[in-house]
């Protein structure tokens, strides 16, 4: 997002606590001014000065939701509240949070709209929606926030998380010969390129006031919901010599939902996404290849969000309510 946004020629200051910056994927991140700050500890004059924020920092998949609960209530969703409330307070206009199709959660297989019931099913899915329905309440003529409820993301990016349905197949297949499926391949999932997720941030920071004020977006496209057995499929074509496996104790997941994106085509024209899983399934193979990814390093601590969270912990540098200790850079081979 942030070199795009710079393309764009847009001023970004970034606002991070830096859990992850052992864990760069290939050639590293842009540098931008940043506060580095736990999301928790955020104060008002943090954001003052600014035309918008972009939301985007949370535990930010299940496993690492459910590592403690009381965790997730507290970043995700209390620090999330009190964020937009001091950006209100702050006059920022625009207030832009990274919600989730998680918000869903077991939707079933009938396609489901930005009007269709929440019902999440994870911690991660829960404080999503709390998050929306306590923000909304802060809306007026001069804040307006929006919620871009993200298909699952996938695609390669300095920051790269292999605990991603797309992204995994692909690393599994190459590291191992195997497209090792969890479930059953049944659950239908959408999902969306973390580009065009960027894509549709921009898109709302550019939009009409009356055309983003208080409203929620599915992101993605229609066409890019799939069973997972299909995106193994993909897989399978793209990376030489590998084949299917199923877990043997792999059933149904019920995290499973369809979800219809024609509003945000239809509301934010300049939302053009570019990118589907046959064309990122190809870079990730690419990206992979280049690097050298290895099995060892694919399983562990640097890409997988819960083992590095737990080895900082191992190590003494975070405290187990994910608050820094010590800070000592070390490299993890």
């Amino acid at each position: 997002m942030v070199p795009m946004l710079l393309t764009k020629g847009y001023e970004v200051v970034g606002l991070d606590t830096d859990y992850y910056q052992r864990c760069t994927f290939g050639e590293g991140i842009v540098e931008i001014p940043e506060i580095k700050k736990d999301v928790r500890n955020i104060e008002l004059a943090d954001v003052e000065g600014y035309d918008a924020v972009f939301h985007l920092a949370g535990l930010s998949n299940d496993p690492l939701g459910n590592y403690e609960a009381n965790l997730t209530e507290d970043i995700n969703f209390k620090a999330s509240v009190r964020l937009a409330e001091l950006s209100k307070q702050a006059g920022v206009k625009r207030f832009v949070f990274s919600s989730s199709c998680s918000n869903y959660g077991a939707g079933g297989t009938d396609w489901l709209t930005e009007e269709s019931a929440f019902n999440p099913v994870t911690p991660y899915g829960v404080s999503k929606v709390r998050v929306e329905q306590e923000v909304s309440k802060l809306a007026d003529d001069n804040f307006s926030p929006t919620y871009l409820r993200n298909a699952t993301a996938y695609g390669v990016s300095p920051r790269l998380r292999f605990d991603l349905v797309l992204n995994n197949l692909v690393a599994w297949a190459l590291t191992t010969g195997k497209v090792f499926i969890k479930s059953d391949g049944t659950p239908w999932r959408p999902i969306v390129h973390i580009e065009d997720i960027s894509r549709a941030f921009i898109a709302v920071l550019e939009a009409p006031t009356e055309a983003i004020h208080n409203e929620a977006f599915n992101i993605g496209r229609n066409e890019d919901n799939y069973q997972i057995r299909e995106l193994a499929d993909i897989v399978k074509e793209t990376v030489p010599n590998c084949e299917i496996e199923y877990d043997p104790n792999g059933g149904p997941d019920k995290r499973c939902y369809r979800v219809n994106c024609a509003k945000v085509s239809r509301i934010l024209p300049n939302f053009q996404p570019q990118w589907n899983a046959k064309k990122g399934a190809q870079e990730l193979y690419e990206a992979y290849q280049k690097v050298g990814l290895t099995l060892e390093e694919f399983e562990g601590v640097k890409y997988k969000r819960i083992a590095h969270i737990k080895y900082l912990i191992g190590q003494g540098l975070l405290d187990t309510k994910l608050r820094w200790q010590q800070e000592e850079l070390a490299v993890i081979n």
